[in-house]
């Protein structure tokens, strides 16, 4: 099992709540913290999460999922609801960057990202995510590439997959059923064709009777 899909068992489905995407991060600027007894200053694995009730009407939240040295759980630490964020910073608009900023009503952190593909990932789902659920103002997205924000993002693309194998499949169906109605419409002028044979055949023998 992967960390990601550890994180949505533990973690999420307890609650009944989906994660929709996980990205893992370090702080770009250490925070002066007190000597945490379970792993020392620092020494853990953070991921920030976003996640979606099952229940209706849905609730989104944000939240920071830690796992410490030693140990095989993950607990969390923060949680902000999706109408708290007030701002994403994807810190570069013209090139793929693992870092960016995450800015709510009472919290302002720095990150950076395992890898850029992993932060673009994130970032895409989260603006899809705001646009569907936010009730309130929507956060502001800064610094991120066209593509994290619409047009060809990873949500359209698979769209865009789904629709396209859906008509090809069709399509396909389409042609199968064609082949089918020319296979029965050509059986049956072989049918026709075997009776007329037979019915002349009865005739000429008939015939040579008489």
């Amino acid at each position: 099992m992967s960390v990601k899909s550890a994180i949505h068992k533990e973690v999420f489905t307890p609650h009944d709540e989906k994660m929709l995407a996980a990205v893992q991060v370090k702080r770009r600027t250490k925070k002066k913290i007190p000597f945490l007894a379970t792993g020392g200053q620092g020494d853990y694995m953070t991921f920030i999460c976003l996640s979606v009730t099952n229940k209706k009407p849905a609730h989104v939240s944000i939240t920071k999922v830690k796992q410490f040295p030693g140990s095989s759980t993950f607990t969390k630490r923060s949680m902000w609801t999706i109408d708290q964020l007030r701002q994403v910073n994807g810190c570069d608009p013209n090139k793929d960057c693992p870092e960016f900023d995450l800015a709510f009503d009472n919290a302002f952190d720095q990150w950076v990202a395992g890898s850029a593909g992993e932060k673009c990932t994130f970032i895409q789902i989260l603006h899809h995510t705001c646009q569907r659920y936010s009730s309130q103002s929507k956060p502001e997205f800064v610094n991120c590439q066209s593509k994290l924000l619409g047009g060809n993002s990873i949500l359209h693309s698979a769209a865009d997959s789904v629709t396209s194998a859906v008509q090809k499949a069709s399509q396909a169906l389409n042609e199968r059923g064609e082949r089918l109605g020319r296979v029965e419409e050509k059986t049956g002028e072989m049918k026709n064709s075997a009776e007329q044979f037979a019915v002349t055949a009865h005739k000429l023998a008939m015939k040579h009777k008489c």
